[in-house]
């Protein structure tokens, strides 16, 4: 066991571990923080997608011995203030059927809007390509994402 010091949302967090404890486990087990989700365990459905420096990033694959001085973002600390646009759009649009695979969608979507504020389907089917959703929810989180461009860009409801 090791001792690491993690910057999680904002606040540097503590923990005891292997050093090749996957950041999933660290997460979920040792700080409680239990939106993050376990899908496969191989890095290939994104349920458990995180943010590290604002690039979304498979929590299951990375070991917490390599996140010195990174900076984490969970689906818990996306937006502290209020509920962040994805979020409010995934409300308004009913996005979510069964909801597991949906923080790491939220995460994967968050990183897209940073880079792009107005993407195109193509743009978005291209950022979220890599995170399943066995209900098959896609159409649904596409339009989640326009209409999150939306409310970030300060567009009510029509």
């Amino acid at each position: 066991m090791s001792k690491y010091s993690l910057n999680i949302n904002g606040k540097i967090q503590a923990v005891d571990l292997a050093p090749d404890t996957p950041l999933l486990w660290a997460l979920r087990d040792s700080l409680n923080l239990v939106g993050t989700k376990y899908g496969c365990g191989a890095g290939q459905c994104g349920a458990c997608t995180v943010q590290i420096n604002g690039v979304p990033t498979r929590s299951c694959l990375m070991p917490v011995s390599a996140l010195a001085k990174q900076k984490i973002t969970t689906i818990e600390g996306l937006d502290s203030k209020a509920m962040h646009p994805l979020q409010q759009a995934w409300q308004e649009l009913d996005v979510p059927q069964c909801g597991y695979c949906q923080a790491g969608q939220i995460m994967t979507a968050a990183a897209l809007l940073k880079d792009k504020p107005h993407p195109t389907d193509a743009d978005i089917d291209a950022a979220m390509s890599g995170n399943l959703c066995r209900c098959a929810s896609y159409i649904r989180i596409r339009a989640g994402i326009h209409r999150a461009a939306e409310l970030a860009n300060g567009k009510k409801k029509a």
